[in-house]
C-alpha cells in the first residue's frame, strides 16, 4: 500500500499534464465541480462528495461531433481526459455506458477511444449529501472497480491503491512522489469508510428504499399504479434527471454544415420529452407523461438487470438534486413498495 503528499500529488498531475486534460474537482458555491487544473488559487476538493456533473459528460459528451462527410477518421483528436476525484458511484455508471457503448463490431468509436486514452483517479467520499443512497443499490461510498489510481485522504495526503496496469505505470513512472503508507494511515482510510458508509446507510433507511433484490419485483409489479400519475403530474419535462443521471445515455444524431463540410453531430436526449418516443407516421407508445416516467423506473431496475445483470441507478442522487419538480427516486420506490 503506497503514500502520496497532497503536494507530490499535484507535482504528479502537473508531470501528467503534457498527455492528458486534466480535472479536479473544486468547490463552487455550494456544490462540487470539476475544474481544469492548473489554476494554484483553485479550492480543490479531492474527497468530500460527488461532483454536481456527472462523469460522463467527459467520455460521452453533451454536444459532439462524431464524423466529418464520410470519412471514417474519428474526428475527436484532442488529448485524452484524466480525471481526478471520481466516486464509487460515478464509476458504476461509467459500468452501465461501457456495456452500451463498447463493442467490437457495433461499438461506438467516439466513445472507446476515450475511454482507452482516458485516465481515471479516482477517491474515497468523505462526507456525504442527504440525496446519497448509494448503498442501498450495493454501492458502497470507496472505489472498488474501474479506477486505474484510487485515493483515500489520510494525514495530509491519499493512501494509494492501483486498479488497472496503466495506473501501474504511471506510479512506476513517478516512484520519488510515493512512500509507504503506515499502518496509522491505512487504519484512518479504513475507519472514514466505515463511518461514511454507515452515514449513507442511515440516509437510505431514513427514506424507507426498498432491499436491493425487490427493486425489479416492485417495479414490475406496479406497471399500472397510480403512483406513476401521481409523480408525473410534478414533473415539467425539462429532462434535468436524464442529462445529470451517471448512466443516461439516449442521444440524437443530426447532420449540418461544418466548415463547409456535412457534418454529424450526437447530443444527449431525454427519454421524458413527449417527442422522445414518437415514431414515423406520428404515432407515440408513450404519449402520456406517466408512461415516460414508469419507462425510466423500468430501464433502470428491471430491464438493465435483465441484459446486463447490473441496476441502472447507482444511487447518486443527483436527479433528487437537479428536478424543479422534487420528484425524488427515493419517494417514488417507497410508493411503489407499499403499493397493492
Amino acid at each position: 500500500m503506497l503514500f502520496i503528499k497532497r503536494g507530490s500529488l499535484f507535482q504528479l498531475l502537473e508531470s501528467l499534464a503534457g498527455d492528458y486534460r486534466i480535472f479536479v474537482p473544486s468547490r463552487k458555491g455550494d456544490s462540487i465541480a470539476f475544474t481544469a487544473f492548473g489554476d494554484p488559487e483553485e479550492d480543490y476538493v479531492i474527497g468530500d462528495v460527488r461532483t454536481f456533473e456527472p462523469l460522463k459528460a467527459f467520455f460521452f459528451l453533451g454536444r459532439e461531433k462524431v464524423a466529418v462527410d464520410f470519412s471514417p477518421e474519428n474526428p475527436r483528436n484532442d488529448n485524452p481526459p484524466c480525471i481526478v476525484g471520481v466516486k464509487s458511484c460515478d464509476l458504476k455508471g461509467l459500468k452501465i455506458l461501457d456495456f452500451v457503448f463498447i463493442d467490437d463490431e457495433y461499438g461506438d468509436p467516439t466513445y472507446m477511444k476515450a475511454r482507452e486514452g482516458g485516465l481515471i483517479i479516482s477517491a474515497d467520499c468523505t462526507a456525504v449529501a442527504e440525496t446519497c443512497f448509494c448503498t442501498a443499490l450495493g454501492v458502497n461510498p470507496w472505489p472498488e472497480a474501474e479506477y486505474d489510481i484510487n485515493l483515500s485522504p489520510a494525514d495530509e495526503g491519499f493512501v494509494v491503491e492501483v486498479g488497472s496496469d496503466k495506473g501501474q505505470k504511471i506510479i512506476d513512472d513517478h516512484k520519488a512522489l510515493f512512500q509507504e503508507a503506515t499502518e496509522d494511515q491505512v487504519h484512518t482510510r479504513d475507519h472514514n469508510r466505515t463511518s461514511i458508509k454507515r452515514h449513507v446507510e442511515k440516509n437510505a433507511q431514513n427514506k424507507n428504499i426498498p432491499q436491493l433484490e425487490r427493486l425489479s419485483r416492485i417495479v414490475k409489479k406496479n406497471s399500472e399504479s397510480d403512483v406513476w400519475s401521481e409523480e408525473a403530474a410534478a414533473c415539467v419535462e425539462c429532462g434535468a434527471c436524464n442529462v445529470i443521471c451517471p448512466t443516461c445515455h439516449c442521444f440524437l444524431l443530426y447532420d449540418q454544415k461544418c466548415d463547409g463540410n456535412l457534418a454529424r453531430y450526437r447530443i444527449w436526449d431525454s427519454c421524458m420529452v413527449k417527442d422522445f418516443a414518437r415514431v414515423a407516421g406520428g404515432e407515440n407508445p408513450r404519449n402520456r407523461l406517466w408512461m415516460r416516467l414508469r419507462n425510466r423506473f423500468e430501464k433502470k431496475f428491471d430491464y438493465f438487470p435483465a441484459v446486463a445483470n447490473e441496476i441502472a441507478c447507482t444511487g447518486c442522487g443527483r436527479c433528487i438534486a437537479a428536478c424543479p419538480g422534487k420528484i425524488d427516486i427515493r419517494q417514488v420506490l417507497e410508493k411503489l413498495n407499499a403499493s397493492r
